[in-house]
């Protein structure tokens, strides 16, 4: 594979991405997955950024699936948006018709309930029946992650990657309390500092509304592990009771909004797909306590993702990861791809400023967004990661 170069399609500046092979080692801890060395696995990774990334995604993935590397893939990490989609496909991965390493029947199990999915409004209603007793906006969440996609279904229900039926799949959160990540999955749910739970009959609805419990409104999300049998190993230092009983749990993109850890520690090739947004500027931003606290918010969030961004693509610089970078704010034209497929930029970037929002967007929104995800993919991984790859006939859907 080809190593792309870091100033490409990032918007970064030149400076930010020289970093020394031992300073992007440094960007990220190696304690949250102390297990070994990466390997020659395909990991992708899914950001978050509500139904605008949900369905972003989902356009990367039928272009996976069309080149055949979505068989491939060995771990998918998720955040958010990004788990809504990544659990519909971990669901349904064992009823998918591969022939010759592609799923004949995608748009079947993976497109078409997500696209429902996206035709529902679930956060504001939420919000509203969340301030009732007995209930609250993370449960009412999930409640519409069972109605619509999941059912009862649990995390057992994922591909056992150890038997080969499939992909890792890991769903993040982030943990309030320990200020750490917090991953589900089918082997484990784990918090590096507070212990493991082996085997977790959690419910896919409550780990997907988990990661995408993003603050403040969909925020905690609190989950009971008291009863729970928890296992402590090397490095867990909070395993008194009251680390390991109710557990607050927010969005996944509040410690690592692309999702990118959980791949990086174990792949040597690492895909990420980036649905996420971007702070916009303000020339007279509020001063207002509330407001100012929200902003703030947004800005370091928008930090943590730029960083992450340096961290990968210029991995793939000096050849410490394979793989490609693809983004919903990236521009066609920075890949310098000679037979790319022709966008509007001025509707790719309309599509970036979609809310991140769990609210209803209609037919046109969802497959211009699907079509991009598609675009932007194709131009990544025939750029930088299969250059013989044939230029496709046709988008997801044509009309668009």
């Amino acid at each position: 594979m080809s190593i792309p170069d870091p100033q490409a399609h990032l918007e970064l500046p030149a400076q930010d991405a020289a970093l020394s092979a031992d300073a992007l080692r440094a960007l990220h801890p190696v304690q949250d997955m102390p297990d070994d060395s990466p390997t020659e696995a395909l990991g992708l990774c899914l950001s978050g950024g509500g139904y605008r990334a949900m369905l972003f995604h989902l356009g990367a993935l039928w272009r996976l699936n069309e080149t055949k590397l979505l068989k491939d893939v060995e771990r998918i990490s998720s955040v958010s948006g990004g788990s809504i989609t990544a659990a519909t496909l971990g669901l349904h991965w064992s009823a998918l018709d591969w022939r010759d390493g592609v799923a004949r029947n995608l748009d079947e199990l993976l497109v078409n309930p997500v696209r429902e999915l996206a035709g529902e409004t679930i956060d504001a209603s939420s919000v509203i029946e969340g301030l009732l007793p007995f209930t609250s906006v993370g449960k009412r969440v999930a409640h519409a992650y069972r109605e619509h996609l999941f059912g009862e279904a649990t995390l057992q229900e994922l591909p056992d990657d150890e038997q080969r039926e499939g992909p890792r799949f890991v769903i993040c959160a982030t943990n309030l309390e320990s200020g750490v990540l917090f991953r589900f999955s089918r082997p484990y749910l784990a918090d590096y500092r507070v212990g493991t739970i082996r085997q977790p009959e959690i419910a896919l609805a409550d780990a997907v509304a988990a990661s995408s419990a993003f603050p403040p409104v969909l925020s905690p999300f609190e989950i009971d592990l008291s009863e729970a049998d928890w296992e402590t190993v090397d490095g867990n230092v909070l395993v008194a009771p009251e680390w390991r009983g109710e557990i607050k749990l927010s969005d996944g993109g509040v410690y690592d909004n692309l999702g990118l850890e959980t791949v990086w520690k174990r792949c040597q090739t690492v895909l990420i797909s980036d649905g996420g947004g971007q702070t916009p500027d303000d020339s007279d931003p509020p001063s207002d306590w509330p407001r100012q606290s929200l902003r703030v918010l947004k800005i370091i969030d928008n930090q943590v993702r730029a960083l992450r961004k340096r961290q990968a693509v210029g991995s793939y610089r000096l050849g410490l990861r394979r793989g490609t970078y693809w983004g919903i704010r990236s521009h066609v034209a920075d890949y310098d791809l000679a037979d790319a497929l022709e966008v509007s930029q001025d509707l790719t970037r309309e599509l970036a400023e979609t809310p991140t929002r769990l609210k209803k967007l209609d037919s046109a929104r969802q497959e211009n967004l699907i079509n991009w995800g598609y675009v932007i993919c194709d131009t990544a991984l025939r750029k930088w990661v299969k250059p013989r790859l044939e230029r496709p006939k046709r988008l997801p859907y044509p009309g668009r």
